[in-house]
């Protein structure tokens, strides 16, 4: 009898060790395969210069034409000199249209407007505003976003 329960201890002891060597993959297998996670990139604009905003909005949609448009979230943020790119006589204003039609976030510094004394009523319409575009930038960084400064 003795030798029937130690084999019978042996063969439940060869299924444990067989079902936690094949419970890692077996788990690994049957795990959800994760999302992809969109691209994120802010672009930085502080210069009154269309040359500079015409780089910009190229950058954001060449990288919304790579990536794919709905696989990537773009902003581009304006303060300082740059603001004034925002306004609504801009010389850019309709690349500023085609931006918005293709969902890049244009933003616009209120600390800036504050400073130069430009209230919303002068900016182009469909834009966003920050506090600071400093900021903002910062914690787009610090939220894993890309940071390109063209």
């Amino acid at each position: 009898m003795t030798m029937l329960y130690t084999a019978k201890q042996a063969f439940v002891a060869a299924l444990i060790v067989t079902g936690l060597a094949l419970a890692p993959a077996l788990g690994h297998a049957q795990s959800a395969p994760q999302p992809q996670q969109k691209y994120k990139v802010v672009l930085q604009v502080s210069d009154n210069d269309p040359a500079k905003w015409n780089l910009a909005l190229n950058n954001a949609r060449n990288i919304q034409a790579d990536l794919g448009k709905n696989n990537v979230d773009v902003e581009i943020v304006a303060y300082g000199p740059g603001l004034p790119m925002l306004k609504a006589e801009s010389k850019v204003a309709a690349r500023l249209a085609q931006a918005l039609d293709n969902s890049i976030g244009l933003m616009a510094c209120e600390n800036t407007m504050r400073t130069t004394k430009v209230t919303k009523d002068d900016m182009y319409g469909g834009i966003s505003y920050v506090d600071a575009g400093v900021v903002h930038i910062m914690k787009r960084q610090r939220e894993g976003w890309a940071y390109i400064r063209p």
